[in-house]
């Protein structure tokens, strides 16, 4: 008999590239055990004025995006406060074709600091934030085939009793730095202070205010508020392309990435 009875698909997922591998992955396990399933995103201010909290017959199917190589910092607070009240979890990391670098432990570590026990683990890739050509348009068929079966294979194992926790993943302990974008010179700078630009194209809809996972946007939808994450949600959901970044340092490192991991990455599991 499986130790839970239903399961909570929840994430942090500004494009929309880590809600897709949560929900593929927990509609498959609900599929297969037979148990109901739901969504929860965690994504805008208004869905972050509350911790995050499960019961212990819950398995969570639990996504963020990587950042730099690790999990966004500005959700480490917030993360920290889960009350997961021994649930079961699958940590779930989602990068643009780089690398996850150290994501994925990092991730696990806190679910387990949060009392959410690790049976199984992926990294899967979307859509890079900064670009539409790096890891463009993915997760795609073959992404969300590979999601299916390994929620097939999750289902299996805890059917079976085959499972452990925490779960082993990739990963380094200390955790390395966040990557830092390089510019020109060589030398590396922090873009934490870069915004994006508005043109004239604008038509004051407000699609990005809305979409904006900091709600950083000020009500003229030109300057901001609060500090921006470079999450992209905005550039990409303005349905005149009206928002755009100019700044150098940004703009190489986007170059950088384009052309230095153009490969495909595939995902990579852990149960």
């Amino acid at each position: 008999m499986i130790p839970c009875t239903h399961i909570t698909a929840v994430y942090f997922s500004p494009t929309h590239t880590t809600k897709t591998i949560c929900e593929t992955i927990a509609k498959e396990l609900s599929l297969t055990l037979k148990i109901p399933w739901e969504s929860r995103s965690f994504t805008l201010p208004a869905e972050r004025t509350e911790p995050l909290q499960f019961d212990e017959q819950a398995l969570v199917v639990f996504g963020v995006p990587v950042y730099a190589g690790r999990v966004p910092n500005f959700l480490g607070k917030y993360l920290q406060q889960t009350l997961g009240h021994t649930a079961m979890a699958i940590p779930i990391v989602v990068y643009g074709n780089r690398a996850y670098d150290d994501a994925l432990i990092e991730l696990r570590d806190i679910l387990e600091t949060c009392h959410l026990h690790t049976v199984a683990a992926g990294a899967f890739i979307g859509e890079h934030s900064f670009s539409r050509i790096l890891g463009g348009g993915r997760p795609d068929a073959k992404d969300l085939n590979i999601a299916r079966h390994f929620a097939q294979a999750v289902a299996s194992a805890l059917e079976n009793n085959r499972y452990h926790t925490p779960i082993t993943v990739k990963g380094h302990v200390p955790y390395r730095p966040y990557m830092v974008p390089q510019q020109k010179d060589g030398s590396h700078k922090t873009i934490t202070k870069v915004f994006p630009n508005v043109s004239d194209a604008c038509t004051h809809c407000g699609i990005c205010a809305s979409v904006c996972p900091m709600g950083a946007i000020a009500p003229n939808f030109h300057s901001y508020t609060h500090f921006c994450i470079k999450c992209c949600a905005c550039v990409k959901a303005c349905p005149v392309h009206a928002r755009y970044y100019d700044d150098e340092t940004y703009l190489f490192h986007k170059k950088q990435l384009e052309e230095q991991f153009a490969r495909r990455a595939e995902p990579e599991t852990f149960i």
